[in-house]
């Protein structure tokens, strides 16, 4: 009994000095970024709409890229600063549209002025690029391209002699000039814009020209 006993108290020792498994060291968890939707613009095509933004004499700046959540983003974006004509309401924009609406506006609107209405126009109304939500604002609907920073919808223009040119009255204007005067800037747009749509092409567009360089286009109404 005395040795079983010695023994007894042998094999207790040892498991005492046996210490217990212990867990492996986790690693520190680190926030990681979500991986955006969408890949950046081509850095080269951003390179090249630039320089074309230069053509214009477009005073920009180069904004980061941004992704908003629910599918909309700001990416290959810049602020125009000044195009020549002063154009209210101008956020962040893909440069390729704002590259447009520099053409657009140096190259149709001041010579349709002239033409129809004798007069030069000193200020564009706009109202505004970015905005996320879908086309229309109709729940369920396609992301519109605002909310992509891709689209510019223009509701006024503003004469040198003080009169103000707009959308909604001046389409169906009793003065056929005036009338002549929007046409003539909305065909324009429609060589400029992959889609273009004012007051003929819907009810909600009935205050403004939506101009945007969405891949549905080509599409002029």
């Amino acid at each position: 009994m005395r040795i079983r006993g010695a023994w007894l108290l042998m094999a207790l020792a040892l498991a005492g000095c046996v210490g217990s498994p212990r867990e492996k060291p986790r690693r520190p968890q680190t926030s990681q970024r979500p991986a955006p939707a969408k890949p950046a613009d081509d850095p080269r095509e951003l390179k090249q709409c630039l320089a074309d933004l230069g053509k214009y004499g477009a005073q920009y700046n180069v904004l980061p890229d941004r992704w908003f959540g629910n599918g909309c983003s700001a990416t290959g974006a810049v602020q125009l600063v000044a195009i020549g004509i002063p154009v209210t309401n101008l956020g962040a924009m893909k440069c390729r549209t704002a590259e447009r609406l520099s053409a657009w506006t140096n190259e149709a609107v001041q010579n349709a002025a002239m033409a129809w209405l004798d007069n030069r126009v000193v200020k564009i109304e706009s109202f505004g690029t970015y905005n996320c939500r879908t086309r229309n604002g109709v729940p369920g609907a396609k992301m519109s391209e605002h909310g992509r920073a891709n689209a510019v919808d223009i509701a006024a223009f503003v004469l040198a002699d003080g009169r103000r040119i707009t959308v909604e009255k001046g389409w169906n204007d009793p003065d056929s000039n005036v009338r002549n005067f929007l046409r003539a800037v909305h065909k324009a747009a429609c060589r400029r814009f992959a889609i273009v749509i004012g007051p003929a092409g819907d009810a909600a567009h009935y205050n403004h020209f939506h101009f945007d360089m969405g891949a549905d286009g080509p599409y002029c109404k």
